[in-house]
């Protein structure tokens, strides 16, 4: 792990309920739903909310029941995430996290 990064692990269950309209009969982990372990992880390690999504590349997708990585590295004010799977990249991003008002 990078020096002063936060790493944390998650998983879908099969039966969550976003998981039957991503694919019907081939369920997909929905791109908003890496992104709001994106935004959990950010809450738990620096206690900021995510503000702003600057960039996010899905490349590879992740199953039900799946265990992915999830890894935030600071970037400046901005932070880095990477998810996942194993050694292969799942997906990839800059946001930028902000204190609760």
């Amino acid at each position: 792990m990078t020096p002063g990064a936060y790493q944390t692990t998650f998983c879908f269950a099969p039966d969550h309920p976003s998981l039957p309209g991503h694919f019907p009969g081939r369920p997909l982990v929905a791109g908003v739903l890496l992104l709001e372990k994106v935004a959990e992880a950010l809450r738990a390690w620096r206690g900021e909310r995510l503000a702003c999504l600057w960039e996010a590349k899905f490349v590879a997708p992740l199953h039900p029941a799946e265990t992915a990585q999830l890894q935030l590295t600071p970037a400046g004010a901005r932070v880095r995430f990477e998810v996942r799977r194993g050694g292969q990249l799942i997906a990839r991003g800059l946001v930028e996290g902000a204190a609760d008002a």
